[in-house]
């Protein structure tokens, strides 16, 4: 297992690397912040056009028949560049759960589109309890006549507000089943949440008796969610870590240049040690995410487990780094003009978003006890 990225992934990074910062810069960043979608549709409609939102699609459907670390290597420098995008939720999200499916109509009715950019989706799988746990959704679904209608309440849904579509996690006498609504739907209602990180968009959708479409088969839904939620796990550590590294590189910068007593504040004792700790909690974030790229790939079976250390591990890194981050910069690092706030918001919504670090440790734990048990 070879934990660095490929030599085409390098070049496909450069090539993100190079986009957002010609099209993605912090002014941008702080005017998208501002508006209701929280995204720019050109920045969004040429990434469709160099193939980065069907980077790991089949190429039938008009994607790159590429792979899951083209994926990591793309969200790496998006949370880097602290990019406002639906690309977590329509690519990493929607279209995995849809190839994830095995439904063959809906995979040629939806994924060109997703590719193309001409429509963009979400997965809905969180209930308005905030648990990220599959098993416990309330949201139901039943058959009347030809037509499924799917009710309940579900929260936290990335970019919900906007999606075109909405993949639901809804529970009906078969078991665990994944459906498409409409987001035209009258019976859809999605409402955008205020939250703590303004670069990303989290809304609230309620269904009542929303008409929708069956993915696969009733009560087939569970595993094949269970590995998008952990192939999602996955990618954001990969943006923790580009997150992360941004904020090193912003911190040693800074202690190069700034100058107390006479010399750089980067020559005194207490800024390294912060310095080295950042790069040390780093590393070995990239290490378990790159690990967990690997596995997805070669041993999809260990990736519950590569995954939850990956998320745990990133998500505890990224948050240290920005808050060192801050206090190396000093009153300069508090204030709204300079961007450590805005990575620090972000880190602190990646900490929680898809359950937090002593959750996922807990379930590792699980696992591990269930193997020496079994």
């Amino acid at each position: 297992m070879a934990l660095v990225f490929t030599e085409e992934q390098e070049q496909l990074r450069s090539v993100v690397r190079d986009l957002l910062s010609d099209r993605s810069p912090e002014e941008q960043v702080r005017r998208l912040m501002e508006t209701d979608a929280g995204f720019d549709e050109g920045v969004w409609r040429t990434m469709a056009d160099i193939g980065l939102l069907g980077l790991a699609v089949e190429e039938e459907y008009g994607g790159a028949g590429g792979g899951f670390g083209e994926i990591c290597a793309v969200m790496e420098e998006m949370g880097r560049a602290l990019l406002p995008a639906p690309y977590l939720s329509s690519v990493v999200l929607a279209t995995t759960a849809l190839q994830l499916s095995g439904d063959a109509d809906a995979k040629a009715r939806w994924l060109p589109d997703l590719v193309s950019g001409d429509l963009r989706a979400t997965l809905a799988f969180v209930d308005d309890d905030g648990d990220w746990d599959l098993e416990r959704t309330t949201t139901v679904a039943e058959q009347v006549g030809d037509q499924w209608r799917v009710r309940g309440v579900k929260n936290y849904v990335l970019d919900g507000h906007t999606a075109d579509l909405v993949f639901v996690l809804a529970d009906t006498p078969e078991g665990l089943s994944l459906f498409a609504v409409d987001s035209a739907s009258a019976e859809l209602t999605s409402r955008r949440l205020t939250t703590l990180d303004q670069t990303r968009r989290l809304a609230r959708v309620e269904l009542d008796a929303a008409p929708a479409t069956l993915i696969g088969r009733p009560g087939d839904a569970r595993d094949h969610l269970c590995a998008v939620r952990d192939l999602a796990l996955v990618a954001l550590s990969a943006e923790n870590v580009g997150g992360a590294q941004r904020v090193l590189d912003m911190s040693v910068e800074y202690a190069k240049l700034r100058e107390q007593f006479g010399r750089p504040i980067g020559s005194f004792q207490a800024i390294k040690h912060k310095c080295a700790d950042m790069l040390t909690q780093l590393e070995l974030a990239r290490s378990l995410m790159l690990s967990g790229q690997d596995v997805a790939v070669a041993k999809p079976d260990d990736l519950p487990k590569a995954a939850a250390m990956a998320k745990a591990l990133s998500g505890d890194a990224y948050f240290t780094c920005t808050t060192e981050n801050i206090q190396i910069h000093g009153g300069i690092g508090f204030t709204w003009e300079h961007p450590a706030h805005l990575y620090f918001r972000r880190a602190k919504s990646n900490q929680l978003l898809f359950g937090d670090a002593t959750g996922h440790r807990a379930r590792l734990a699980a696992m591990l006890d269930a193997e020496q048990g079994a």
